[in-house]
């Protein structure tokens, strides 16, 4: 029997997109759990939000969060939702900007 592939969602596919552009650090979560080493690390290095934190749980498991100015959100949901954050906007704009800019140029 021949399996459907899954449809990619547009929306959480532009948000990836914009989420390229965020900073990204990576550590790795220790003894902690995930959420906790990504909490304490924002404090340690003091990282303004926005920001992208890959927390490596084991040699298999990278867990993704998001840091905006309202707290620590899991980078799926703001991929999904990225237009609640205006962080996110303010990006998101100046992408839109850049690519009428080139528009323009070209026509």
């Amino acid at each position: 029997m021949a399996r459907r592939r899954k449809r990619k969602s547009r929306r959480r596919l532009e948000g990836r997109r914009i989420l390229e552009a965020v900073p990204q650090y990576s550590i790795e979560s220790g003894n902690e759990k995930p959420v906790t080493a990504a909490r304490n690390f924002i404090h340690s290095e003091g990282i303004a939000p926005p920001a992208l934190l890959l927390v490596k749980r084991n040699e298999h498991t990278t867990d993704r969060y998001f840091w905006a100015e309202k707290g620590l959100f899991g980078a799926q949901y703001v991929e999904e939702n990225h237009f609640l954050f205006p962080s996110l906007r303010v990006l998101l704009g100046e992408e839109e900007e850049d690519a009428s800019a080139l528009e323009t140029l070209t026509h």
